[in-house]
C-alpha cells in the first residue's frame, strides 16, 4: 500500500496516548515565533508565560508548561529558527501532547521551493453504520482522475497545498479550510490526513508546516507556474500551522507500512496564523470558503457517491493541477474492530493524501465527510476513514479552545 500523500515514507499511511477522557485523541498546543494574526491576542491569554519578540517587534508569550517542555528537550526558538529545526535526533523530535511548535521562518517557503517539493517515492440522532462494520467489498474499478475547474477560487475554494518538512526532506500533502462553529465566516481551522503531520510510533511531528489554499489558482503547468504571477500561484497567502490536533491511535501505532492498521485513525486538524498581514482577515475570508465537518454521515450504501480532491504529485501528475475523483463508494476494513472506510476508484498518486472528499449535503452544498488516506501502487483506488466520535472530539476540543481565545 502507498500513503498517498507525503511524510516521507509512507506507505499508506496514515497516533499517543491520551487519559481516558479523550480516549482516541491527542490535542496538540502550538506556537508561532511571528506576530500574531486575527486571533493574535490567544498566546497572550495562556497562563503563566515567558515574553519573546516575534518579527515586527510583536511579543508572543509562551504557557509556562510549554516552556519547561521545551527547556526539557533542550530547545530554544532562536536557535530553531537559525537552523535547528533540522536536528531530528529522537530525544529532540517531539511528538507528544503539547509539545507542537512550529515557530514561521519567514520566506522558508518561497514560491520556488514551493513548486519543486515533491511527496515521497514510496498513504442529532447519530446515523446507524452497523451495517458497515467489519465489511470490505470488491475492489473498485479504477476512476481516472479529471482536472479541477479553474479558477480553483471560484471552483474548489479552500482546497489547498499543505508543505511540510520531515527527516528525509520537504514534503507535501494537500488540505482543505473547513468551518469553525466558534467562528462563522472567519474560519482558521484546516482538515489533513494525521500522516502528513505526524510520523507514527517511530516519530513525532513534522516540521515546518505551512498551507497554501487555491494553490495555483488557474490550473497552468508546472512549467507554465514557473512565469506566472505570485498572486497567481499563492493567492491567499501562506498560512503556517500554531495549534494542531490527530488521533492517538496514530501517534501511538500509526507510520509507514506497519501502520496501515491505523489508516482508519488517519485525520488531523490545525489552527493557522498567516505568514503575512492579512488585515484582520481569516483564512476562510482570504481563501474564499470554507467546508462543513460531517461527522454524522450515513452508511455507505446511503452514499450515492463521494469526490476526492488534492494535489496529486507523483507521475503522471506533476502536483501543479489540483485534479478530482468521483466514484459510488464501497466499503475496506482492516479488521472487524476498527471503523469501516470508505473505497473508491481514482488514480491519484502521491500529494493528494489529506485533500477532501466531499459529499453532497442536506443543503445541496458539498460538506467533508472524509480525507484522502491510502491507496495501492500503482494508483487504482483510494480508501478515506469514517468521521466519528474520536474526530468529532478533537474537532469540538479545537474549536472550544480558539473560541476562547478570542
Amino acid at each position: 500500500m502507498r500513503s498517498i500523500r507525503p511524510p516521507a515514507r509512507r506507505t499508506t499511511s496514515r497516533a499517543r496516548r491520551s487519559p481516558a477522557l479523550a480516549a482516541a485523541l491527542t490535542v496538540v498546543v502550538a506556537l508561532t515565533a511571528t506576530a500574531c494574526g486575527p486571533d493574535g491576542d490567544a498566546d497572550a491569554k495562556a497562563s503563566a508565560s515567558a515574553a519573546q519578540d516575534a518579527p515586527g517587534g510583536t511579543e508572543i508569550k509562551i504557557p509556562q508548561d510549554l516552556q519547561e517542555k521545551l527547556k526539557k528537550h533542550g530547545i530554544d526558538l532562536d536557535k530553531w529558527k537559525n537552523g535547528e529545526w533540522k536536528n531530528w535526533d529522537r530525544d529532540k523530535w517531539l511528538r507528544q501532547a503539547g509539545e507542537f511548535i512550529n515557530p514561521i521562518i519567514k520566506d522558508f517557503w518561497d514560491p520556488d521551493k514551493i513548486e519543486k517539493v515533491k511527496p515521497p517515492q514510496d498513504p442529532s440522532k447519530p446515523e446507524d453504520i452497523s451495517e458497515d462494520q467489519g465489511k470490505t467489498d470488491p475492489e473498485p474499478a479504477a476512476v481516472p482522475a479529471q482536472a479541477v475547474r479553474t479558477p480553483y477560487t471560484s471552483t474548489a475554494p479552500g482546497v489547498g497545498l499543505l508543505l511540510f518538512s520531515t527527516p528525509e526532506g520537504e514534503s507535501r500533502c494537500s488540505a482543505t479550510v473547513v468551518k469553525d462553529p466558534a467562528h462563522p465566516g472567519k474560519s482558521n481551522l484546516v482538515w489533513t490526513a494525521a500522516h502528513c503531520v505526524h510520523a507514527g510510533k517511530n516519530g513525532g511531528w513534522y516540521r515546518n508546516m505551512m498551507f497554501v489554499p487555491n494553490f495555483n489558482r488557474n490550473g497552468v503547468s508546472a512549467a507554465e507556474m514557473k512565469t506566472a504571477p505570485f498572486e497567481d500561484r499563492v493567492p491567499a497567502g501562506k498560512w503556517w500551522a500554531d495549534d494542531m490536533a490527530t488521533s492517538s491511535e496514530w501517534i501511538k501505532d500509526g507510520g509507514a507500512v506497519p501502520g496501515v492498521p491505523m489508516a482508519p485513525y488517519d485525520f488531523a486538524l490545525m489552527h493557522v496564523k498567516p505568514e503575512e498581514g492579512t488585515s484582520g482577515k481569516s483564512l476562510e475570508e482570504m481563501a474564499g470558503g470554507a467546508y462543513t465537518v460531517n461527522f454524522n454521515a450515513p452508511a455507505m450504501s446511503k452514499i450515492p457517491s463521494l469526490t476526492a480532491q488534492g494535489y496529486p504529485a507523483e507521475a503522471p501528475f506533476d502536483g501543479a493541477l489540483q485534479e478530482q475523483c468521483t466514484d459510488r463508494p464501497t466499503r475496506l476494513s482492516m479488521d472487524a474492530v476498527k471503523p469501516t472506510m470508505y473505497r473508491i476508484g481514482c488514480t491519484m498518486t502521491g500529494g493528494s493524501s489529506g485533500g477532501p472528499w466531499f459529499a453532497k449535503g442536506a443543503d445541496g452544498q458539498p460538506e467533508l465527510i472524509s480525507n484522502m488516506s491510502m491507496g495501492p501502487r500503482p494508483a487504482k483506488w483510494a480508501a478515506g476513514p469514517h468521521l466519528g466520535p474520536e474526530a468529532r472530539n478533537m474537532f469540538d476540543a479545537m474549536s472550544k479552545r480558539w473560541a476562547a481565545r478570542g
